[in-house]
């Protein structure tokens, strides 16, 4: 698919967002590999490095915002940035409230870490993200939920006792399994993601479209799935 051949200074963006040479990325910060903040205070990681590539195929001026997760949707309907590309589900929940792009990255399963193997997630006590869909699974099942506004508490909570495991998407826990002898990945895996996608404002229907395009580009000339190899982030597009 060709690339979108249109200048900054020509956007027509949507109604619901004034005419702007820059487009603010928000993304969480916190939540590698998809997104975090690298030893020079930048945003780095896979969305990253798409959100650049895609701002460059629509041609639109981006510059990247950090945003605490649990008011990340709010701040996107105030109009604090203009996208949120944060390892963010898309799901019916959140798609009455913003709308979504197409996704970027193949369904991901959720895993449990803990500390031993033994651990009953069932009727124990699991911690998951304030505002994800690991939350609302937990909450959902026989387990006791426990929540915290950022992932690496998660994983402390673990850590110290307060929790007997940790519900997140898998290529979060792998890295931190790896790093941690402590800490082990069970064989149980929950299939309740459907893919991640660019939240945008309702009222921005140019601005998806422009997106959308940008994306399906990636996909069609494969750099999609070499993002996805390079920062292990899933499955790739057939």
């Amino acid at each position: 698919m060709k690339k979108l051949m249109m200048t900054a200074t020509a956007l027509a963006l949507g109604a619901g967002m004034a005419a702007a040479d820059t487009i603010r990325m928000g993304t969480e910060g916190a939540y590698p590999p998809y997104n975090f903040i690298n030893d020079s205070g930048e945003v780095d990681g896979f969305e990253r490095e798409l959100g650049d590539e895609l701002c460059k195929r629509a041609e639109l001026t981006c510059e990247w915002v950090t945003n605490d997760w649990d008011s990340i949707i709010p701040n996107l309907v105030s109009g604090n940035y203009d996208t949120i590309i944060a390892g963010m589900t898309i799901n019916d929940e959140r798609d009455e409230v913003i709308d979504f792009t197409q996704n970027y990255t193949m369904p991901d399963p959720s895993a449990y870490l803990a500390l031993s193997k033994d651990v009953d997630v069932d009727s124990g006590v699991v911690t998951a993200q304030t505002g994800t869909i690991q939350a609302a699974f937990v909450a959902d099942s026989g387990a006791t939920l426990v929540e915290f506004a950022t992932p690496e508490e998660t994983v402390a909570a673990v850590r110290n006792g307060e929790a007997d495991a940790v519900l997140a998407d898998k290529s979060y826990l792998v890295p931190i399994a790896e790093e941690d002898d402590s800490l082990v990945l069970l064989d149980r895996e929950e299939n309740i993601n459907m893919g991640i996608g660019m939240g945008i404002r309702e009222s921005d229907t140019e601005l998806r479209e422009k997106f959308d395009a940008a994306i399906t580009s990636m996909k069609e000339d494969g750099s999609l799935n070499e993002l996805i190899k390079k920062w292990d982030v899933g499955a790739t597009f057939d």
